[in-house]
């Protein structure tokens, strides 16, 4: 396998006016977010941005802000932790659970089946009733949804604000779930309803997508660093390897099981660090996990 190193110098960068606004009018809001929005449409339709990546790295901090949110100490080296060494049949504990539900939601094409994947408490029947609950404008629409949800499952923060994520982007036409509302919406935003709470998501909306952008523009770069370097790479298994790194957020060498060895792995690794192209994410000399 090739990679081609596309070029991520090209990617537009969001307009001054719109990360440097600053107003309480619900007009100029409504307007930036619809900005922003924009903007970001642009932003995640380039071809040098790696879109699963990018929502695999966005499902982690969105699992960290509802932690936050919620008062637990878990944070994303933690979660990369709980998910990185689970064994099959282990539980991934109450934090593990949460970013297990992001990432979960941001796999697969978005659907009620996928949705009921990442939230297997809920059932089909009523992810399909709440995703109903919006009309109107993709903001409103989501703002809805999470009303609706956590009128229903007030305690349930993690599966309202995927819900609502969800019914973000369907109205958007995308495919995928992406975190935007879970990256940023605060607990005591979430108690609000209807005008304030629209209002609330729109004020996220905006933040998000530049720091989406922000995340968009970093992640296209290392990812052409990866993709000059893997020409390079003779390992038996190296494509398999370079594919994985480029679709999780963070992986141990042990899941690299298209190399021949658990050492050859950590020697790939290593080499990949050497050369600029992945970094080492724990700072540990033992259970390391490598991301781009």
């Amino acid at each position: 396998m090739t990679y081609a190193a596309d070029s991520f110098e090209t990617l537009p960068r969001m307009p001054s006016w719109v990360t440097s606004a600053r107003s309480d009018v619900p007009e100029d809001v409504v307007f930036l977010s619809g900005a922003a929005l924009n903007h970001l449409h642009l932003v995640l339709n380039q071809d040098a941005v790696p879109q699963t990546l990018l929502r695999a790295r966005l499902a982690l901090r969105a699992a960290e802000a509802c932690l936050v949110q919620t008062g637990r100490p878990e944070r994303m080296p933690d979660l990369r932790d709980a998910m990185a060494f689970l064994q099959s049949g282990d539980s991934p504990g109450p934090a593990g659970e949460v970013y297990q539900s992001w990432r979960r939601a941001i796999e697969r094409p978005l659907s009620v089946n996928a949705l009921h994947r990442a939230l297997p408490d809920l059932e089909p029947e009523q992810i399909a009733t709440w995703l109903d609950a919006g009309q109107g404008a993709p903001i409103s629409r989501a703002a809805a949804v999470l009303q609706a949800a956590l009128a229903d499952r007030p305690r349930d923060q993690t599966a309202a604000l995927v819900l609502a994520d969800a019914a973000l982007v369907q109205a958007l036409g995308w495919s995928h779930v992406s975190p935007f509302l879970g990256l940023g919406l605060k607990r005591t935003d979430q108690r609000k309803t209807g005008e304030a709470l629209r209002m609330a998501c729109h004020g996220v909306i905006a933040a998000a997508a530049v720091e989406v952008t922000r995340e968009a523009s970093d992640l296209a770069r290392r990812t052409a660093r990866l993709k000059e370097v893997a020409p390079k790479l003779r390992a038996t298994g190296a494509d398999e390897a370079v594919a994985l790194l480029l679709s999780r957020d963070a992986v141990a060498p042990t899941a690299l099981t298209s190399l021949r060895s658990d050492r050859a792995a950590r020697r790939f690794c290593d080499r990949l660090v050497a050369l600029g192209a992945v970094r080492e994410l724990t700072g540990r000399d033992t259970f390391r996990l490598y991301g781009v």
